[in-house]
Order: C-alpha cells, then sequence, then structure tokens
C-alpha cells in the first residue's frame, strides 16, 4: 500500500505560481512512475504531469503549453509540481497518482490540493 499526501495548494492570482508537494510513503518510491490529475467542478480528471520511476522522464498534455513541471526527490520521497503562469482556468483539486511502471495508469491516490487562481 502506497499512501501520498499532497500539500501546497491556494489561492493565487492569474500570472502566478504554485508549487504543489506530494509526500509518499510506504512502499518503495522507486517501484512506481507518479503523475498529478487535476479536476475541476463539473468534469472528469485529467492528467497533468507524469514522472518515470527513475525520473529520466516527463510528460505532459499539449494543453498546458509548457506552464508546468514535475519532479521528484527520491530521497524525501516526494513529487513536485511547479506550476506558472496561472490561469482561472487552471482552478481545480490537484491529484497526485502512484502509476504504473508498465502503462502510466493510475494505481494510488491523495486526497487531493485546491488551488483556485483568481482572474
Amino acid at each position: 500500500q502506497v499512501q501520498l499526501v499532497e500539500s501546497g495548494g491556494g489561492l493565487v492570482q492569474a500570472g502566478g505560481s504554485l508549487r504543489l508537494s506530494c509526500v509518499v510513503s510506504g512502499r518503495t518510491f522507486s517501484n512506481y512512475n507518479w503523475g498529478w490529475f487535476r479536476q475541476a467542478p463539473g468534469k472528469e480528471r485529467e492528467y497533468v504531469a507524469a514522472i518515470s520511476w527513475s525520473g529520466d522522464s516527463t510528460f505532459y498534455p499539449d494543453s498546458l503549453e509548457g506552464r508546468f513541471a514535475i519532479s521528484r526527490d527520491s530521497a524525501k520521497n516526494t513529487v513536485y509540481l511547479q506550476m506558472n503562469s496561472l490561469k482561472p482556468e487552471d482552478s481545480a483539486v490537484y491529484y497526485c497518482a502512484a502509476l504504473r511502471r508498465e502503462g502510466y495508469s493510475p494505481l494510488y491516490w491523495g486526497q487531493g490540493t485546491q488551488v483556485t487562481v483568481s482572474s
């Protein structure tokens, strides 16, 4: 079992930045790939970023236009999501997830952290 606890969400003005953190406990950090997802009210949960178990590869949807960056610190068992140039449409609950090493599908979820971007 893996436990994930997100933090770092909050209220920010459009154009600002936030860094989300996800502290992982349980099984070995390198057993999984890691990802961030988000869900806005009335919308489906969507993929935001992913990083390989080794940290060598990162993935993002084209729609983010390079504004977000995922990273990991295996010494701290923590996954980060740096979000820059935030827009009101980035407002959502952001979730950290442990992903399968093959296929990158989610296995475990955190409880989420709210991000609100004001215009």
